[in-house]
């Protein structure tokens, strides 16, 4: 069997034929139109629309509160179908970030302080 000359370099050895790998730039552009295209189909979704503004609706102190007795109120909803841990409907963004502050009241001092108590402690031994 002989070869073409095409296939044949130039001292006579086969020419190396790259494989036929997906290059980078192709797979980005792949990933880059499926993530578009999700992002598309997402946005053709239904939704509720907001609701209006509810006079008397937990605000951002209510938020600290309810965030503050979290894992109490945890454990209380496991068994007890009429307790929720976040109150709905809110008054929005100022409830949201209440919640947030209270949750992480409780274990912010154990974070900050409890720690090196416990290492003192240890060391003292």
């Amino acid at each position: 069997m002989t070869s073409s000359g095409r296939d044949r370099a130039p001292d006579g050895a086969r020419a190396m034929r790259r494989p036929a790998i997906r290059s980078w730039r192709r797979t980005a552009a792949l990933v880059a139109v499926t993530v578009a295209a999700a992002l598309v189909l997402a946005g053709c979704a239904a939704t509720n629309t907001a609701a209006p503004a509810i006079a008397g609706a937990p605000g951002f102190w209510l938020g600290v509160w309810q965030g503050m007795i979290l894992p109490i109120a945890f454990l209380v909803s496991l068994f007890d179908d009429h307790v929720a841990v976040y109150a709905v409907p809110n008054s929005g963004h100022l409830y949201d970030l209440g919640f947030v502050i209270g949750a992480c009241v409780i274990p912010l001092p154990t974070i900050l302080f409890g720690g090196g108590r416990a290492r003192r402690r240890r060391s003292a031994r």
